[in-house]
């Protein structure tokens, strides 16, 4: 895992790649995989009840980072041209092919229903409400999860650009949008709030996000509370991005322990002395060696899941 948090600071500083973003995952990353003793009663691990990374990551895990970064987006978005155009709301609306092609994906892959849905968001390619979607449906996947869907965004820059050479001529391409109309006050005051109670009494379970996404923006566009929307929109998105950059990455440990341990569940070997899980083939064995699956709350870790599968897949083959 430092490796690949060193790959994420080199993707954002050379290639510019979501610098802001990538370079709090990955340096979170190296953070939460520095080896420590955990019996000396440091408490400086993230998963260490009263640390300071574990007060942190409180915010991750309660899901209220998200709802703050989407006051921040709202305060920065101008809807002018979804207002001016809003047919332009069917090219979000092919955004749920991601999500559901990711779905059926994990479910053929062995994730369970409520794990399908966590993994599915990644498809939308929306970090915080990944975060936010999968402390909700799977807790024990938010870590891979986040880091998935904030390196699949990080990546559009790379993905992008011979999806549209495919798929596009370069006539197409060199097509000029007429400009959208001039949008009147009053409609971007009024959008907000038509908005909310439009979508959030429709799916009330999207409360806390769209609330604060329409809250922010109205927060811009009303014009008489320009220093709360540019704190919104500056030094609170920043501070929040800080801190649930570096505590994902921090989340994501995964040391690799010698295969121990006796207890026996099914096509696993189970170690009962420690404290995290990576899924290793037992070559001179017909189990599968696990080494540490569950982390202080006793559930199975983000990459434990991931490895579970492959470990069966690689021992059936």
């Amino acid at each position: 895992m430092i490796l690949v948090g060193l790959f994420f600071i080199y993707l954002a500083v050379a290639k510019e790649f979501e610098p802001m973003l990538l370079i709090p995952i990955g340096f979170g990353m190296l953070i939460g995989n520095i080896p420590f003793n955990m019996e000396a009663g440091l408490k400086v691990g993230i998963y260490e009840e009263g640390s300071v990374l574990n007060i942190l990551y409180q915010g991750v895990t309660s899901g209220w980072y998200p709802p703050l970064i989407f006051l921040g987006i709202g305060a920065m978005t101008d809807f002018s041209a979804l207002i001016s155009n809003p047919k332009l709301m069917l090219v979000g609306a092919a955004a749920q092919f991601g999500i559901f092609g990711a779905y059926m994906t994990a479910l053929a892959i062995g994730f369970d229903p409520m794990q399908a849905g966590a993994i599915g968001i990644i498809g939308g390619a929306d970090g915080p409400t990944a975060i936010f979607l999968s402390s909700k449906l799977a807790p024990n996947l938010m870590g891979a999860i986040a880091v998935s869907a904030y390196s699949y965004m990080a990546l559009v820059p790379v993905i992008q650009p011979p999806i549209m050479r495919l798929l596009t001529s370069k006539n197409e391409r060199l097509i000029r949008m007429k400009p959208p109309r001039a949008v009147s006050h009053t409609e971007k005051v009024m959008f907000p709030i038509i908005g909310l109670l439009l979508t959030c009494f429709l799916v009330p379970s999207g409360l806390p996000l769209l609330g604060m996404l329409f809250f922010g923006n109205l927060l811009k566009e009303s014009g008489v509370t320009r220093r709360l929307a540019n704190t919104a929109s500056g030094p609170l998105i920043d501070t929040i991005t800080i801190l649930l950059g570096l505590t994902v990455g921090a989340s994501t440990q995964l040391p690799v322990d010698a295969c121990h341990g006796s207890e026996r569940s099914g096509r696993y070997r189970l170690s009962s002395s420690c404290r995290y899980s990576v899924g290793i083939p037992d070559v001179s064995s017909e189990n599968v060696c696990i080494t540490c699956i569950k982390d202080n709350s006793g559930e199975v870790t983000a990459f434990s899941a991931i490895f579970f599968n492959l470990a069966e897949k690689i021992t059936k083959s």
